[in-house]
């Protein structure tokens, strides 16, 4: 199963219907790899939130990828605590100058603040970086583009 468009639906055991992410949990993702808000395992891995308040589980095995956040587990798409894992296992290419520009973002807080319009809050966020916002747009593209491609299946829970 591919992400090759929009929406693809899988209808078998604990499969559930796949989608593409907003692209502004990429931004999310970037906000938690440079606050290091990642404790890596070999085979799983402890996200914290933007706020501090939560922490998701994810686990991974070849090309199937498990996560308790809202996003992954009952919108369908891979949420930030995915995409941060992906971006780090090297399975998406990146920027990492672009990524540092994104620290100590409350994500939590905006996106609450924008009735969860993650456009409004990605706005907000890239009208006050002082780096080319054009420039750092191009990049999230680029990573949206290669998540399409990615050979991946997200699940409820992952087979032992």
């Amino acid at each position: 199963m591919t992400f090759k468009s929009t929406y693809a639906i899988l209808f078998l055991g604990d499969l559930i219907m796949i989608k593409m992410p907003p692209i502004a949990k990429i931004y999310e993702a970037f906000t938690c790899i440079a606050d290091k808000r990642i404790q890596m395992n070999k085979k799983d891995a402890i996200v914290s939130s933007s706020d501090g308040k939560k922490n998701y589980k994810v686990k991974w095995k070849n090309n199937i990828y498990v996560s308790n956040d809202n996003a992954s587990y009952w919108q369908g798409y891979p949420g930030y605590p995915i995409i941060a894992i992906l971006l780090l296992q090297n399975k998406l290419t990146y920027n990492e100058e672009i990524i540092l520009l994104f620290k100590k973002i409350n994500w939590h807080d905006l996106n609450e603040k924008y009735n969860r319009n993650y456009d409004k809050a990605v706005e907000e966020v890239l009208n006050n970086i002082s780096y080319d916002s054009n420039i750092i747009k191009k990049e999230t593209e680029k990573i949206f583009e290669q998540i399409k491609d990615l050979d991946i299946q997200i699940k409820k829970k992952l087979e032992e």
